[in-house]
């Protein structure tokens, strides 16, 4: 862009979005397997240093939600920036029909045990809107008249 911003990467697989971390949180280094793996290590998590040079290689293109989560904690930034666009949007969408739900009511508490930090699941919030839904459909209209009216 003319004006100095900087235009946003197009950052549609693993292997670009991986690349762009590296650019950006070591810049001007070139970092190898082992070095990233020692530093996921150091800070709580695991992945191996071949791992990290396979998805590098574009060899890696789906792993585990642990691989994505060690791949945040490397970089220090929210594991879920390296799912796919899909599950983020449907993890957004879930999230914003709870939140609907929970400002008008139909929702008015919600207690989770054994919860760590990322909260709620994607699945079970997808649940739990699920089982709303169904509690919704069986309810009989109001003035006996269709649903809505």
């Amino acid at each position: 862009m003319d004006n100095g911003e900087e235009r946003a990467p197009e950052l549609r697989t693993l292997r670009q979005k991986v690349e762009y971390m590296v650019e950006k949180t070591f810049p001007g280094r070139k970092i190898s397997g082992r070095v990233f793996a020692d530093l996921v290590k150091e800070r709580g998590g695991s992945l191996s240093h071949s791992y990290f040079s396979n998805i590098l290689a574009g060899k890696v293109t789906q792993p585990s939600e642990d691989i994505l989560k060690a791949l945040g904690l490397g970089f220090g930034v929210d594991w879920r920036f390296f799912k796919e666009e899909s599950e983020v949007v449907d993890d957004v969408v879930a999230g914003l029909q709870f939140l609907a739900k929970r400002r008008t009511g139909e929702i008015s508490g919600l207690a989770g045990r054994g919860l760590d930090e990322d909260g709620l699941p994607p699945e079970l919030l997808q649940f739990a809107l699920a089982l709303l839904k169904d509690a919704e459909d069986r309810q009989p209209p109001a003035g006996g008249g269709p649903r809505g009216q």
